[in-house]
């Protein structure tokens, strides 16, 4: 038991200490982080991001948030951009060295070489007094006051602080851009979450075969209409096509517990009328919306107030939106 309360303070210890550092950078968002911002914005090239070490796999995850967000980004490896990958750095791009320190040797030996080519440099650090700070255009502060781990050694804050300052940028220029969640489905495409952005109610709805009827159908025929099409649902339609209203397999269920005479009623006596559609050029992800808040399971699909469509919870389900 007492094991089990020590993991749990450590643990807690652990996020407080990274919460206080996260909150602490907020004094650190001066008028550098600004231009920083604004130089970035008009770029016409990329964003190049290196690091060594934990830095490096900071440096990696910042590059996927800028280019899944519209800024064009890479990652060059500090170690391996001083023995010829320096190539990688175009005309016009930028590029942003990640240290904790600022100080380590590959770093030492890569800044002159950036500098010396031209381009500017942008440094995130948590030593403002380090040779890559002095020597960067732009200095985005990340100073903390010390790693999580006891031996105040482990990058545990430091790099948690590195990757939120990473995301305060990537979030700044995505406002600057107008990025919007159409275009962020371009850059997502695959997934669930790709799906969600995408993915519309015509590209996933039933349209062949549809379980209609009229609205002074038998209800024998509107049990073998359900049954036969599968869809657990039959709209009721005008001729035109138009929508009455939809009956349920629980309205059939409900009928009987109210003990409706079969023989003698019509899909007019049990329809739902007004029920729940969607129009067809809907995002998919609106339907589940609306069957989540209303607890069922079809929508019945609308174009110019016309039935051309029903989907399905398990249509959802079968593309991965859920």
């Amino acid at each position: 038991m007492n094991l089990t309360k020590n993991i749990k303070k450590v643990a807690t210890e652990v996020l407080l200490n990274e919460a206080r550092a996260i909150e602490n950078l907020i004094q650190f968002i001066d008028d550098d982080f600004e231009a920083c911002v604004k130089e970035i914005i008009q770029l016409k090239g990329r964003v190049v991001i290196t690091g060594i070490g934990k830095s490096a796999i900071i440096a990696n995850k910042i590059v996927a948030t800028l280019n899944s967000t519209g800024t064009p980004s890479l990652f060059m490896h500090a170690a391996d951009a001083i023995h010829g990958d320096l190539g990688m750095i175009q005309n016009e791009d930028i590029v942003i060295c990640l240290s904790k320190s600022g100080n380590t040797p590959e770093i030492k030996v890569l800044v002159p070489l950036v500098k010396r080519r031209g381009f500017k440099l942008v440094a995130l650090v948590s030593n403002i007094d380090s040779y890559l700070a002095q020597q960067a255009d732009y200095v985005l502060n990340a100073t903390i006051g010390e790693e999580a781990c006891p031996n105040n050694l482990a990058p545990t804050t430091s790099t948690t602080a590195h990757l939120a300052m990473g995301d305060a940028l990537a979030v700044c220029l995505l406002k600057l851009r107008n990025f919007s969640s159409e275009d962020f489905a371009q850059y997502h495409p695959g997934g669930a979450l790709g799906k969600q952005l995408y993915l519309r109610v015509d590209d996933v709805m039933v349209r062949k075969a549809l379980p209609l009827v009229a609205i002074d159908t038998p209800l024998k025929e509107v049990i073998i209409e359900i049954s036969s099409k599968r869809l657990g649902a039959a709209a009721v339609v005008h001729a035109d096509q138009t929508l009455i209203g939809i009956i349920t397999d629980g309205d059939l269920r409900r009928m009987l517990q109210k003990g409706i005479q079969m023989d003698s009623s019509t899909a007019g006596d049990i329809l739902t009328k007004n029920p729940k559609t969607i129009d067809a050029g809907e995002l998919a992800v609106k339907a589940l919306q609306i069957m989540q808040q209303n607890s069922i399971t079809q929508l019945v699909v609308l174009n110019e107030k016309k039935v051309v469509g029903l989907i399905h919870l398990h249509d959802l389900l079968k593309e991965g939106i859920v």
